[in-house]
């Protein structure tokens, strides 16, 4: 598990946790998150090699590698870069998102099984829920036709990206404020599968800085 805190002058700030695990019986997880920031800027999400083991890693290193290198490109040109580069692998599915502080917004998007939920901070709590719009295929292997939506972020909002080593029943818990790691910890523990490889990312949307 881990936590950090992404700040640059100009730049996107977000304070994110990661928590995983591999399935039983493996060293390595084929789940992999990025938490990137670039001037204006944050690119965050979840890749899920197909399967699990050092194939299914390699596949979700090889992605991350590509998005890590230059996270500034238009999600929807991201998937594609990240589909060619996959093309010698097993695959992978994924879903990104890239935050514009200049304006607020978010736009995201997903290919695959790996769930993201936006939770909206309000002063009575977080709430009103959105699901990113997912799209059947695999990057590497099938690029479906691909759906970018964007959406209004504040500070306080929550990202929250799964694969499907999660149940679903994790995208309707609660936030009750406070740490991300717990509540990283929190989801893995009650929703977790025993039969994959399980990740869970929470993001937190703190505004342009200063």
């Amino acid at each position: 598990m881990s936590m950090a805190t992404l700040t640059a002058p100009g730049s996107a700030a977000i304070e994110w946790a990661v928590c995983g695990r591999p399935i039983a019986g493996e060293a390595v997880s084929g789940d992999l998150h990025i938490a990137e920031f670039f001037a204006g800027g944050a690119l965050v999400g979840l890749i899920d090699g197909l399967g699990h083991g050092p194939d299914a890693a390699h596949a979700s290193r090889l992605a991350a590698a590509v998005l890590v290198g230059d996270p500034t490109p238009p999600v929807l040109d991201l998937m594609r870069i990240c589909h060619e580069a996959l093309r010698s692998t097993r695959g992978a599915v994924l879903s990104l998102a890239s935050i514009d502080t200049a304006r607020d917004v978010l736009s995201w998007i997903g290919v695959g099984n790996v769930e993201a939920t936006l939770l909206r901070f309000e002063p009575r709590g977080w709430s009103v829920r959105e699901h990113i719009a997912l799209r059947n295929g695999v990057a590497g292997c099938q690029l479906p036709p691909l759906r970018v939506t964007t959406k209004a972020i504040a500070p306080g909002d929550i990202l929250i990206f799964a694969s499907d080593g999660l149940k679903h029943g994790f995208a309707q818990e609660p936030f009750r404020g406070g740490s991300l790691d717990l509540h990283a910890a929190d989801l893995l523990d009650r929703y977790g599968k025993d039969s994959d490889d399980a990740l869970v990312l929470v993001v937190r949307y703190l505004g342009a800085t200063p």
